[in-house]
């Protein structure tokens, strides 16, 4: 029998899986990516999570979109290694925020998503896949990775979702600003 995996914002950490301008010129979905994960983006804002992020190779790929990038930690770690397990000190300082709940936004779902996804979960870690804030060149690759994620341990959800679950209640202090971002990407 699984355990049943919540997010609470004390145990959760948000991880940006190279949200970059020439490759997302390619992905069919990159208006609704984009929104989506600026919008866990401003969420984590408001109830301070912690996010790090990557870029995939950004001499050949250029920098993460200027509407993510506004968004996130100064210092965004270049790799090239698919998984952002890979990227240097990642994982190490992923274990060291002692947040075992990892929610992934980003691109390619089937490439760098899910590569990572795989590591954080033989690291240990839970993974959640807001699949309204990832994306393929490909429907088909998209589709298949999130199956695949799901069967190996991650867990599916959607933007929408992880706001208010790591609310939890409508009387919190933050509902307020999470309903008007909610009804901003709307």
């Amino acid at each position: 029998m699984s355990t049943v995996k919540h997010l609470r914002v004390e145990t959760s950490v948000l991880v940006v899986i190279d949200i970059q301008d020439k490759l997302l010129v390619r992905i069919p979905t990159a208006a609704v990516l984009v929104r989506n994960a600026g919008f866990v983006l401003d969420v984590a804002a408001l109830l301070e999570v912690p996010v790090r992020a990557t870029e995939q190779y950004p001499r050949g790929l250029g920098p993460t979109t200027p509407e993510i990038a506004r968004r996130l930690p100064a210092a965004i770690p270049a790799k090239t290694t698919f998984s952002c397990c890979g990227a240097g000190t990642f994982l190490e300082e992923l274990e060291m925020l002692r947040r075992p709940n990892v929610v992934l936004v980003g691109m390619e779902t089937h490439v760098c998503v899910a590569q990572t996804a795989l590591d954080l979960l033989h690291a240990g870690l839970h993974v959640f896949l807001p699949v309204d804030a990832l994306a393929a060149r490909g429907e088909v690759d998209h589709n298949t990775a999130l199956r695949r994620l799901e069967q190996a341990g991650a867990v599916p959800t959607t933007s929408e979702a992880i706001a208010f679950e790591w609310v939890r209640n409508a009387s919190h202090p933050q509902f307020k600003a999470i309903s008007a971002l909610i009804k901003e990407k709307e």
